[in-house]
């Protein structure tokens, strides 16, 4: 099957391609954007993931975020250093988009449109029970909310591979 290599390769071209995409995207202007009509479910600060694959090379990415809503809809924009939206994640019963570098992609479910476009599944359901304090259940992660208090979350994934660390810091 030609899928692993086809993917393999896609996950290449976007790391290499990464820098270039940031360094342009840092000479935007940021676009003026509104105040979350709910504040409590509203979370912005600064994320990294990690993907360590035994087999591959490690994969890294991290970027400026806004979080808002709740499991069953919502709105994630990532953001670069100088506040230019590099990607914006939207999802609802009906389904999910991404919209990243003037393409837009679409899935009837959030979890397959984030495991097509990173690569491997993320717990973006569970995350808004961590980032309430609530420990939630998400297969093969463990969230450390120990550091919750001082705006720090931490949740690592160890099966399936490849292990992968999600770490946000919040703003305060």
């Amino acid at each position: 099957m030609m899928a692993g290599p086809v993917r393999a390769r896609r996950r290449a071209l976007l790391l290499a391609t990464a820098p270039l995409a940031l360094w342009l995207a840092g000479c935007a202007q940021p676009p003026a954007r509104p105040a979350p009509a709910d504040a409590a479910a509203y979370w912005s600060g600064r994320l990294a993931l990690q993907l360590h694959d035994p087999q591959a090379q490690e994969q890294s990415f991290s970027a400026s975020f806004e979080l808002q809503g709740a499991e069953r809809a919502g709105q994630l924009l990532l953001l670069s250093p100088f506040g230019a939206v590099l990607a914006e994640l939207q999802w609802s019963p009906a389904g999910a988009q991404l919209r990243q570098g003037g393409q837009l992609r679409e899935s009837p479910s959030l979890d397959a449109l984030v495991q097509d476009t990173v690569g491997t599944p993320l717990p973006i359901g569970a995350l808004f029970a961590w980032l309430a304090g609530r420990q939630a259940s998400a297969p093969g992660w463990q969230a450390d909310l120990t550091q919750l208090p001082e705006g720090r979350l931490r949740a690592e994934r160890t099966d399936p591979l490849p292990r992968a660390t999600l770490r946000l810091v919040l703003d305060r």
